[in-house]
């Protein structure tokens, strides 16, 4: 399997300007014979709100259990960064977000939570899935609290 170039670890790159402009890099799997879950948790995502422009905040959640490829971290980082000043409403944010790794990774399995803070006084959670988990895989619970207000 050729090794695709990675063009962003280890250099100073700007941030991009949209999640459209992002380059989502991907590595070799060291491991393809072997089923295991990777996570990666951003816990301060950040987009803003079609309508009001006013900022929305979330914990994103993504497991995935590698076939061929990984994402390459530092791609995802700056990938999820430019959702910052991208205008989109919480589930789009979330399946598209979602929908890109599975079509950058081609993986066995693939989920994201979006677990969306209040506003409006209303949290929105979502959820997105691609593939099944293959047999015998530990998938953790994603060990996001639901939202309980002050009560």
């Amino acid at each position: 399997m050729a090794r695709p170039p990675v063009t962003q670890l280890g250099q100073q790159t700007p941030m991009p300007d949209s999640p459209e402009a992002a380059l989502l890099e991907r590595v070799a799997n060291p491991h393809p014979d072997t089923l295991y879950v990777a996570r990666f948790t951003q816990p301060e995502f950040t987009s803003l709100c079609p309508v009001t422009a006013q900022p929305d905040f979330a914990h994103l959640v993504i497991d995935y259990v590698p076939n061929q490829w990984l994402v390459e971290s530092k791609s995802l980082k700056l990938y999820l960064a430019s959702f910052r000043n991208h205008g989109a409403f919480h589930e789009d944010c979330t399946v598209a977000i979602g929908k890109r790794l599975a079509s950058v990774l081609d993986p066995h399995f693939l989920r994201i939570g979006g677990y969306w803070y209040p506003r409006g006084g209303m949290p929105i959670d979502v959820f997105w899935q691609h593939g099944t988990l293959p047999a015998g895989v530990w998938l953790p619970e994603q060990g996001v609290q639901p939202y309980r207000g002050r009560g």
